[in-house]
Order: C-alpha cells, then structure tokens, then sequence
C-alpha cells in the first residue's frame, strides 16, 4: 500500500518525479552531419518521455527556465515547440529549477534527465543537484569550424550625419560581409582574418536606423549576423556660459570639432546657478551659491535641490566614468515626489546620486572644477559630455542599451512603448525588465517617436562551440549521484532507472501469491485423512 521501491536492475520503475532538461541555446542548431544538433537533443528527449508510465510526473524545463509539465503527451507537445534561443540562456538556473520540481513531485523516485551539447561556455562553474540524481547526455559530435559576428558598433552612435561601423569577427580565413542600415545595404567586401571591418558611411535619411553587420552562411546561423543602432541627425548647438569655465569651453570645442555639436544656444553647459533647460548643470564651485542654484533649478522646473556638501576622494560609478573620482559634491534630492520613469541615475557617488538626467536637464552633483571631480582631467571627460548631449538633450535621440536575450534590462524613464523589429509597438511598463529573446533592434518610443534604442545580440561566448569531454561535463555536476553518457540509447534506457530503483509492490504481490499457494500446497500435504 505504502508503493515500496528498491535498488534492482531492470523491470519497471518507481513512480518517478522526473524533469528533462533541453539544451536549446543559440549553440544547437548548430548543423553536424546533416542536421541541427537540437534535433538530436529533442529525438533523445521524446525517446526518455516514452518510458513514462501514468504513475510518473514530468516536467520539460529549458535552458531559459520555461517550464511545462503535466501528461507524458502535453511534455512531448512542448518539446516538439521548442526553437533555439537566440542566446546562451542560463543551463545552472535551468538545473536548478528543475532540481526544485522534482524535490516537491510528492513521488519518492526522483530524477533529472539532461541533454545538453556539452558546450564549455555553458558549464563553467559546478552546478549543485541538491539531492536530486541526474543522467546526463552529450552527443559525442565533433563541432564544425565556426566563425560568426562578435561586436558591430556605429561610431559613434550619433552621426551628423557623418559616421562608420567597425566590427569584429571570429574568421580564421578571409569571408565576404554585408553592412545593411535601414532597409538598404550599405557596403560589402571581405574581410582578412584578424582584421576589423570599418565602413565608413553618410546616410541620406534621418533618425534612428536598424543596422546589421553578416557573413557568409556557415554551420551555425545564429552568430553570422550581428545588429547595431544608430541615429542620424543634425548636430546640436551647444554653447558653455562664462561661469562653466575652461573645461566646458574646451569639451564643446572639441566635439564641434569632431562634428557632434555645433556652435549654438540651444543647449547649455553652465553651473547650476544659471540653469535654463535644456542644459547640463554642474553644482556652483562657489559655496555661497547654492541658494541660487536651488532657486534657478525650481525656475528652470528642475525637480531638485543641491543639500549638504561632502567630501572624498570617493569613486564615481557610472557608464563612461570607469576611474573618475568626486573630490567635493552636494547630496542630490528631489523637492517632491517624483513620477516613476521620469528621472535615470546616470552615476552615483557611494550611495548618492552624482549624475541624473529627465526632460531635458543633465544635473551633476560636484563643481565642474579640479577641486569637485577630476572628471575634466581625465579622457572620458569629452566623450561623457558628448553622450550627455546627445542621449538626454538632443530632440530625438538618446541612448543605445546592449543586451543579451533574456537579460535583465532598465527601461528608460521617459519610455512607455517599445517598438518591434517588425514595427509593431508593445506597452512597457515595467522599471526592470527581461531583453527580448530574439536578437534585433527594438526602439524606445518618446509619444510616437523614436528616442532610443535596445540592440539584442547573443553573447560572443555561444560563437565558441569547444566542447567538454563526458568525463569533464560529468565533474562539473555535484550534490547528488550523477552519470554522464554519450550513448543516446543507455542516456534514454537510464532516465526513469538511473538511480537504479523501481516499484516493489508488484514484487511483493506475486511472492503473496507464491506464498499463500505453497501454505495451500503444504496445508493439503499436511491435513489428516478422513476415516
């Protein structure tokens, strides 16, 4: 009654809470003799499934930590739906959530059937199986020569309207490319092994555009195509005011020079003390006006207050301030309560906010002096300016946020919609968020315009198909009995059987049985004869 199980070869199994774990990451489709890896993995998973009896509990858990469970049919269902990723996916979470299933199928036979390709890139750290048995398969196919698409960037990424993509491949000898920027191809050429492609292009049309940088098809499509945005437009009139000093005046200058500004009073670079948006403001370097400077910003409808003033040297943490350091700044804070999405913390300084940004105001909390930041002493001081402008003040444009698929992004603060690489548009409302699982170029939408953009590409990691020996793949595994194979029929054989237990109670019956007709047996041997 109790279903009793023990550790016998053969037979049939105890009922069994099993999971099956399916590699499907940008790596499967990888073609080897013939045919994707990922269809191999999926005919191994549905030979598994049909060892399933009624009595046993199934789970399909992929890469990405999606999971379908219920009938032996609805599992094969979901299995024969599944596409590769567009990325590498995350194989330890997947594992652990499966472990976790199992661990609460109410069933005393638990296991964990894993078939993955073995890729290194994926298994690089020990992956705990929390008690829960596995059987893992890794098809022993040597991978094929591959080379893909490892970085495409536009430099830089606002063009005006003058620009060029670079990017970088994995090619051990020379391959054709296509440069594509809208709907249009740019450029095309072939590229020497070790060399970047560099493209010098100037757009007739205006905004922000989609681009892709591909090669010539190889075994595995995922990885010869790789996306970038960028925006064209006309450059913004930046002036700096007296009181900014020599390190705006010099900035503007050199990114005038290099075409990223023009000369102008559009925008504004000044101390606080004198804010008139659209404009990046630094606190006053002297402390007699912060008074002023809260006065102006309330003015300017800038939703903050310079407060008490501290002191380091303290390290700025923020996009394109990697060594900057805040030697004197103002805590930051806001005169009410702020909208949600309506303010981006662009660096902080321990826990204050150095650097935010909203509708149309950049807000630094230290002087634009040597004795407030060495931010103007050092080479990101130009650039940073430059990305200021262009990615919160410049009409249109804004910043380019690199993901892989699935990543956990930040939405901008002013954006509510995102727009599709097929143009359809879909509400966001979330602050965090996953990227996208398929690689593109996604916009964030300003009203009904393009503001910015989200640029999905897998990891460079998933272009490298190394593969781990068994033995290797084996070891990475801990914290429970695991066996390693690369014999599809002993991985199938072994999914519902590896720990080696099945159920007794039928046992049990037949020797009931045995035992009662051999007490009959006995009893009529035994009885006494009748007169």
């Amino acid at each position: 009654a109790a279903r009793p199980i023990g550790r016998f070869a053969g037979g049939s199994h105890a009922p069994t809470a099993i999971a099956i774990v399916l590699d499907h990451s940008l790596s499967t489709p990888v073609v080897i003799n013939g045919a994707p890896v990922l269809a191999h993995h999926q005919e191994e998973a549905r030979a598994a499934i049909g060892r399933a009896n009624a009595s046993d509990r199934l789970w399909l858990v992929t890469a990405d930590s999606r999971v379908v469970g219920g009938s032996a049919g609805a599992v094969r269902a979901a299995l024969d739906r599944t596409e590769a990723l567009g990325g590498a996916g995350d194989l330890r979470a997947a594992v652990a959530r499966a472990a976790q299933l199992v661990r609460g199928g109410g069933l005393p036979s638990r296991q964990l059937a894993i078939v993955t390709d073995g890729q290194a890139s994926s298994w690089t750290a020990a992956v705990p199986l929390d008690g829960v048995a596995a059987t893992v398969f890794a098809p022993g196919l040597a991978p094929p020569k591959n080379r893909g698409v490892v970085s495409a960037l536009a430099e830089p990424p606002h063009w005006t309207p003058r620009g060029a993509v670079r990017a970088t491949t994995t090619a051990t000898d020379s391959v054709t490319f296509r440069v594509a920027l809208g709907a249009r191809a740019a450029a095309r050429g072939i590229v020497a092994p070790g060399e970047d492609i560099v493209v010098r292009l100037a757009p007739a049309d205006r905004g922000w555009m989609a681009g892709a940088v591909e090669l010539e098809p190889d075994e595995l499509r995922g990885d010869d195509v790789r996306w970038f945005a960028v925006h064209v437009g006309p450059a913004p009139a930046v002036a700096a005011t007296p009181a900014a000093g020599m390190f705006a005046r010099t900035a503007i200058d050199a990114l005038a020079q290099e075409g990223r500004v023009a000369r102008g009073s559009d925008i504004m670079v000044s101390g606080a003390e004198s804010a008139r948006r659209p404009g990046v403001f630094f606190a006053p370097t002297d402390p007699v006006q912060i008074g002023a400077a809260n006065r102006a910003l309330e003015r300017a409808d800038i939703p903050w207050k310079f407060g008490a003033v501290r002191s380091g040297p303290a390290p700025v943490t923020g996009a394109g301030l990697a060594g900057v350091s805040a030697l004197r700044w103002y805590s930051i804070a806001p005169r009410a309560a702020l909208e949600p999405g309506t303010v981006d913390t662009l660096a902080m300084v321990g826990s204050d906010a150095w650097a935010v940004a909203g509708e149309g105001y950049v807000l630094v909390a230290s002087p634009l002096a040597t004795d407030g930041t060495d931010l103007p002493l050092r080479a990101s001081w130009v650039p940073w300016l430059g990305s200021a402008i262009a990615d919160h003040l410049s009409g249109d444009a804004g910043a380019i946020t690199e993901a892989a698929p699935g990543a956990t992004i930040a939405r901008p603060a002013w954006a509510h919609e995102l727009e599709e690489p097929d143009g359809t548009h879909r509400e966001v409302t979330e602050s965090r968020l996953p990227a996208p699982e398929r690689a593109g170029v996604y916009f964030w939408l300003r009203g009904t315009q393009r503001a910015g953009a989200l640029v999905v590409n897998p990891e460079v990691e998933e272009s490298d198909l190394t593969r781990l020996p068994v033995a290797t793949l084996q070891s990475r595994f801990s914290g429970a009995e695991v066996a390693a194979t690369d014999d599809a029929g002993r991985w199938a054989a072994s999914a519902f059987s590896f720990s080696g237990r099945r159920a007794l109670d039928s046992s049990f019956i037949v020797l009931g049985v045995l035992l009662l007709a051999a007490e009959a047996v006995v009893t009529r041997a035994i009885a006494p004869k009748a007169d």
